[in-house]
């Protein structure tokens, strides 16, 4: 499984496959994770933090931006080796106590069917959730939940945004002192079931609510902050608040 691992800011790195983000922030050796991908992942991500002079057991804290397989996975094997806390919005913690019953929990609003009809080279994306294990993923037990608009006390001190939409429970994670903002998948770069690029919400195939989804991008119109790291596609170099505006734009697909 191809990946790749590098700087996004000083202190930020995005470990990436072909379909999903994740991000670290090392918070003077410390480190918090930001998303969790899928299992299959866990050795290039090991061999990635080590290229950095970083090791697992250095993870504090892995945040969680929504409950779906693809942001994860990870999550089960990261806390037992590092002891690291796992967070997730209250709203999606039954998501992370049950993961192989995400489609139960939090429903679309349309089937995948339309847009494999109008695009068959969109079955690659449930094809490589299956094949990297999304669909055999593990609880994790007592995580630590947020609501949204608190200042999370682990390293990098990120500001908890509720971006309701993509799941109920969705949230983003502004790290003010790196001059970032996770976005996860509230406001994303890059669409793999409809192949499209640029600021946009995900599609209705793995959207629980996509006016609540465009309603959240609010959250990003009165930030300051330049670099936004989403959960699919390239990070945003030249503005959030400018990109959540296109995305508005965009509308739902």
């Amino acid at each position: 499984m191809r990946t790749h691992f590098d700087e996004v800011a000083p202190g930020v790195h995005r470990f990436a496959d072909s379909l999903v983000n994740i991000y670290v922030i090392n918070d003077g050796g410390a480190l918090t994770v930001v998303d969790a991908g899928l299992p299959a992942l866990y050795p290039a991500f090991e061999q990635a933090l080590a290229s950095i002079g970083g090791q697992v057991d250095a993870i504090r804290t892995v945040l969680i931006t929504h409950g779906h397989p693809d942001h994860m996975g990870m999550a089960q094997r990261l806390q037992a080796e590092s002891g690291a806390t796992v967070w997730i919005h209250e709203l999606d913690q039954v998501l992370l106590a049950e993961p192989r019953r995400t489609m139960k929990h939090s429903k679309s609003e349309r089937s995948f069917v339309p847009y494999l009809l109008r695009r068959p080279r969109a079955a690659a994306v449930p094809l490589h959730l299956a094949r990297a294990g999304g669909f055999r993923e593990s609880a994790v037990g007592t995580p630590s939940l947020f609501r949204g608009g608190e200042t999370l006390d682990v390293p990098g001190s990120p500001l908890v945004l509720a971006t309701p939409g993509h799941t109920r429970g969705s949230a983003s994670f502004c790290f003010p002192s790196f001059g970032v903002v996770a976005t996860g998948d509230a406001l994303v770069t890059a669409d793999a079931m409809t192949g499209s690029s640029g600021p946009r919400i995900v599609s209705r195939a793995f959207t629980h609510d996509s006016a609540r989804a465009l309603a959240s991008l609010d959250v990003f119109a009165g930030l300051d902050v330049a670099i936004g790291l989403p959960g699919h596609g390239e990070p945003i170099m030249t503005g959030v608040a400018e990109a959540a505006s296109s995305a508005r734009s965009a509308g739902p697909s």
